[in-house]
């Protein structure tokens, strides 16, 4: 690991949980002298990553936001998933999230909105933590890596008084997700609002992402119509990424 590149990615991680910062209180939470972060701020500054403010304190920059677009438009689990989410909105009503991992987090590439016209929020680039969704416990089940980087000696993060924060329990639900190919959430993440969630696979075997439909809890229980919907989106999705079956590494795969 490039030590210079590392600090410079962990500026604008502590960036992004904050709205500004000072350059005191940026260094203490990096354990790092004020003179080591000003020279890397400086030059994050004048790459555009970080603007300063004429306070003296820093927030993310523009230059940020134009790397997440170039993101977005070549991703190509979002760029393969848009239609297939388009059509699974279309014919559950319901919203449509793509979503990948990010360490513990996941993170929202594509958003599709409810079809019902209602007033809503595009919810592209935000993340949550992937135990208290459907779409994070999509992936968990099928990446070990993912998985590892959660803490098993103290509770997860409580979202909800419904997070599942016992990692025992979070992985017996996740034995599930891996028989069943489908995750679910109910309230974990926001009260009210619950998911279905399938994984996507890509050429190689590997999970790439999942898809989900966002619920309202009062719609529970779903019509197993519904999910065998999410579950044909993911195999739609793994296909056109390459995948020779769906869910890989199941007993009883799926040709897709």
């Amino acid at each position: 690991m490039i030590q210079s590149v590392d600090r410079a990615v962990s500026v604008l991680l502590e960036l992004q949980g904050a709205r500004r910062l000072g350059l005191t209180e940026l260094a203490s939470r990096m354990g790092l002298a004020n003179s080591t972060v000003h020279g890397i701020v400086q030059t994050l500054v004048a790459r555009g990553m970080v603007e300063q403010d004429t306070a003296g304190r820093y927030a993310l920059g523009a230059g940020v936001l134009l790397l997440g677009n170039v993101y977005l438009d070549s991703n190509e689990l979002r760029l393969r998933s848009t239609s297939w989410a388009d059509a699974l909105s279309e014919r559950t009503g319901y919203a449509v999230r793509v979503g990948v991992i990010l360490g513990g987090d996941i993170v929202v590439v594509h958003h599709v909105m409810r079809p019902d016209g209602s007033r809503q929020m595009r919810e592209i680039g935000i993340d949550i933590p992937a135990h208290g969704t459907a779409l994070g416990k999509a992936v968990l089940a099928f990446h070990a890596e993912a998985r590892a980087t959660l803490p098993s000696d103290v509770p997860l993060r409580r979202l909800t008084g419904r997070t599942v924060v016992d990692t025992a329990a979070l992985d017996e639900v996740l034995a599930d997700v891996r028989a069943g190919g489908i995750a679910r959430a109910e309230d974990e993440a926001v009260i009210g609002e619950s998911e279905v969630a399938a994984p996507i696979f890509d050429a190689k075997g590997a999970v790439a992402g999942a898809i989900a439909i966002v619920v309202p809890t009062s719609d529970l229980p779903l019509d197993a119509g519904i999910e065998d919907a999410v579950r044909r989106a993911a195999i739609d999705v793994s296909r056109d990424l390459g995948a020779p079956t769906w869910p890989v590494g199941l007993p009883d795969q799926r040709a897709v």
